[in-house]
């Protein structure tokens, strides 16, 4: 039996300018503190900018009458719809530039409309991005060019029920403006999740993580949300594509595959059907100390091949666990979590550390308890201390990043998967050229951390975090440098350019190094056909007609 499902959302005192709420920022004596910190750091913060004092550009288009209800031009809406939450975004918004503003902010309550808004800006010659909550840290929500009149921003934020939840397959139909809470707290009270948890989970869509493939909680087994997706509806400009709901098929390249990490270049996904799972009711954790960085990897690679699929099995280096507060002595620390909705799971749990134990590492405190009634957002929830304070750290790292931005602190993170026998030269690898160029732009000695965020058979997904003093009014420009050495390293050594915080604009350079040549060229044929006005997120994945 098929029951429908309705909500109302709460309403969210988001940041214009930087990451979650504003009640989370941090304040100008703890951004100081922070700051003193990193050497080199400045002594006082940049000031949040007073949003009326700013100059936004002028807007240069008007809807037709019939759509004029749903866009707004207001300037908190044009300035909070202008950036995405990457570094060299929040760093502009500090300094007041809001250069790449939208001209409108759309606001559609239906797929009609976006098929509305869709058709008058191909003949307008308006591009549209395409808007789920703008966490993307790879500037995936950023117009940047001259070719078309103006801009819209397609805010999907009113598209956000669980629509129909069929219990029988465990499903759910649910459009894509959904924000992670706003799903969870629909789907709750008939006892299921969708258990896809990212870093950015209170502030992402599921039409975020859709378009850009985004990676989840677990770190094996189901790590990202194509697992999830048993069919998509997408509005593109010419046409509503509707994939069929059945829980496999072999008949063609899959069309789902297609638009899952499209960018918003190709349509825009409006609602899917995502397999669900019942909530959990048992969790343990445990975390494990090692005192050798390559023995943790080995031990993380025996794990992820072991078939024992743990929930959570994050490694973090010694600078990472440092970091986050879970060890002090220059240890690496493995976070293990598992999980079940239908029997304990302490042995499971006792295996891994097992396995870790056999490659050196020394088992710390580990817990075993029924879940929480509401659940939460990582995987092995409990009373280790270790693993509860990286969990803390972890939510709270993007607002510390923003602290430290108002300090002209450089901070960049990046992700990559590469095979096992290439995740130690890819380590040292990274930390070696990255604090080189770091050194060579501040004269200061760079932070350079990593974690394995994500782990399959075949290879680890290492999760870099780099840390440098700035030069105020340069930090954009020496982040672009970082940014460029880190796509460099990674093509150099065969791994990707991005695991699961997508390509935007920011990672365009190596993706196209990374694309097969066939592929691109399908890539163009298949824009040009289902975007032939060209409008749809320009400079994301491809580039067409007078771009290419």
């Amino acid at each position: 039996m098929i029951a429908r499902v309705e909500a109302t959302p709460a309403p969210e005192s988001r940041s214009w300018w930087g990451w979650g709420t504003i009640g989370k920022a941090l304040p100008d004596a703890e951004c100081a503190a922070l700051g003193a910190l990193v050497p080199g750091a400045a002594t006082e913060p940049l000031p949040v900018p007073d949003l009326r004092a700013l100059e936004l550009p002028k807007v240069r288009v008007r809807p037709p009458a019939p759509l004029a209800p749903l866009l707004s031009d207001s300037p908190p809406d044009r300035a909070g719809h202008t950036y995405g939450k990457a570094y060299r975004d929040i760093v502009r918004a500090l300094h007041g530039d809001l250069t790449p503003a939208p001209d409108q902010v759309a606001f559609p309550r239906t797929e009609q409309d976006i098929a509305d808004i869709l058709d008058w800006a191909a003949g307008a010659g308006v591009a549209v991005v395409p808007y789920g909550a703008g966490s993307s840290v790879a500037g995936g929500v950023e117009y940047r060019g001259d070719r078309h009149r103006g801009v819209v921003s397609l805010d999907l934020s009113r598209l956000d029920r669980v629509l129909e939840i069929d219990h029988v397959s465990r499903a759910a139909r649910i459009q894509a403006g959904a924000l992670g809470p706003h799903l969870e707290a629909q789907l709750r009270p008939h006892g299921l999740t969708l258990r896809h948890f990212p870093q950015s989970f209170e502030f992402s869509t599921l039409g975020g993580w859709l378009a850009t493939r985004a990676g989840g909680h677990y770190a094996t087994l189901h790590t990202h949300i194509d697992d999830l997706v048993e069919s998509l509806r997408v509005v593109t400009p010419v046409g509503v594509s509707e994939s069929l709901r059945v829980p496999g098929s072999g008949a063609g390249p899959s069309p789902d595959r297609l638009f899952l990490g499209s960018e918003g270049t190709l349509g825009v996904i409006s609602e899917a059907w995502l397999r669900l799972q019942d909530r959990p009711c048992y969790k343990a954790s445990a975390s494990v100390l090692f005192d050798s960085f390559p023995a943790a990897i080995d031990a993380v690679r025996a794990i992820a091949q072991s078939g024992l699929n743990p929930a959570n099995c994050r490694l973090l280096d010694p600078g990472e666990a440092a970091l986050a507060g879970v060890a002090q002595g220059g240890e690496s620390v493995l976070v293990l979590g598992v999980e079940s909705a239908y029997a304990p799971v302490g042995e499971r749990l006792a295996e891994l550390v097992t396995l870790a134990r056999d490659h050196g590492g020394t088992p710390s405190v580990s817990s075993s308890s029924p879940a929480a009634a509401g659940g939460d957002a990582e995987a092995g929830a409990g009373t280790d201390t270790a693993a509860d304070a990286w969990r803390s750290a972890f939510l709270r790292m993007p607002y510390l990043r923003d602290g430290l931005a108002r300090m002209s602190v450089i901070s960049e993170t990046f992700e990559t998967a590469c095979t096992w026998d290439r995740a130690g030269e890819l380590y040292e690898a990274v930390r070696g050229r990255l604090g080189a160029v770091a050194r060579r732009l501040t004269g200061a000695e760079a932070i350079v951390n990593c974690r394995f965020t994500h782990l399959y058979p075949d290879g680890p997904a290492p999760y870099f975090t780099v840390i440098a003093p700035g030069r105020r009014g340069a930090e954009v420009e020496m982040w672009d440098e970082i940014k460029n050495e880190s796509m460099e390293i990674l093509g150099d050594l065969g791994a990707t350019v991005t695991h699961h915080h997508a390509v935007g604009r920011d990672h365009r350079p190596g993706y196209d190094r990374q694309r097969p040549e066939p592929f691109a060229l399908a890539l163009r044929a298949t824009k040009q056909a289902l975007d032939p006005a060209g409008i749809l997120n320009p400079g994301v994945l491809i580039d067409t007609g007078a771009d290419a």
